[in-house]
């Protein structure tokens, strides 16, 4: 991804402390995001990953599924981290934030039905 994704998150959190915040080695953290477990970008040369993806000690439950149904939607990693930090009230702001919350069923319909 580029340094051009900026908008949405409003905190970000680089690989080593997702790595603490996880448990895991910085290269589980490197491999959830080459499996597309989790979305990382690079800001000012760092790859960073937005803070809500990450709650609790663990990726959010549903996000996975998010974004392999944005990717079978033809989305990129930049299209997908747009999607999930568009505005949306009806989501409880954005679909990043209803995915941690009892939005989750709605935001994961609404990425199945891109794919149609």
């Amino acid at each position: 991804m580029s340094d051009s994704v900026t908008a949405g998150p409003a905190e970000w959190i680089n690989l080593p402390d997702v790595s603490a915040k996880l448990d895991v080695s910085i290269s589980k953290v490197h491999q959830m995001i080459r499996d597309g477990h989790l979305l990382a970008v690079r800001r000012d040369g760092v790859r960073v990953v937005p803070a809500d993806l990450v709650a609790n000690s663990t990726v959010l439950k549903h996000l996975p599924g998010v974004l392999t149904l944005l990717r079978d939607a033809g989305y990129n990693d930049e299209e997908a981290l747009r999607w999930l930090y568009e505005p949306d009230e009806t989501v409880d702001g954005c679909a990043a934030k209803g995915l941690g919350g009892h939005r989750a069923r709605e935001v994961k319909r609404r990425a199945q039905a891109l794919g149609f």
